[in-house]
């Protein structure tokens, strides 16, 4: 094996360990809150600044689309599907650019996962001047954030 493709593996493989870890996080804290946390409930963790809310959110990441159910699918679903062709970009093999995707494709599979176990995405980080989100969404917004960088600066 070329020294290259070995790397490039092992890149990959931080990737997708990443991407689990992303998945793995997201659904154990989700599970905590809907287990500890009545629907609708809020408890003050630090007052005016954060507080842990369990609501059901239909929409796609900080409440978007809530308003239009069939269309949160199919953004998660298109973004999904962008990212799997992104990832066969030659460029995309890049560190950077495989942890941007790792966060992305994380954050959507476990918001994803709630859609299908819930009907709705779990949401529980509540910062008062924000609509209540959680750990994928985070990740999503670093994927997205992190993607942009590399698309306007290169990744290097």
């Amino acid at each position: 094996m070329h020294p290259v493709q070995g790397a490039g593996r092992e890149v990959q493989r931080r990737a997708l360990a990443l991407l689990g870890t992303v998945i793995v996080l997201d659904q154990a804290t989700k599970w905590l809150v809907a287990a500890r946390l009545p629907l609708g409930r809020s408890v003050p963790v630090i007052p005016g600044v954060l507080a842990l809310t369990h609501v059901h959110n239909p929409g796609v990441a900080f409440s978007l689309l809530g308003e239009v159910p069939l269309l949160a699918p199919v953004a998660v679903t298109l973004t999904l599907l962008f990212l799997l062709f992104y990832n066969k970009a030659r460029w995309s093999r890049r560190p950077t650019t495989q942890a941007a995707l790792a966060f992305l494709g994380g954050g959507a599979v476990a918001n994803l996962i709630d859609r299908i176990r819930v009907g709705a995405v779990v949401d529980f980080i509540d910062v008062h001047i924000w609509p209540v989100f959680n750990l994928a969404d985070a990740a999503v917004t670093i994927g997205a954030v992190l993607l942009l960088l590399i698309l306007l600066r290169g990744d290097r």
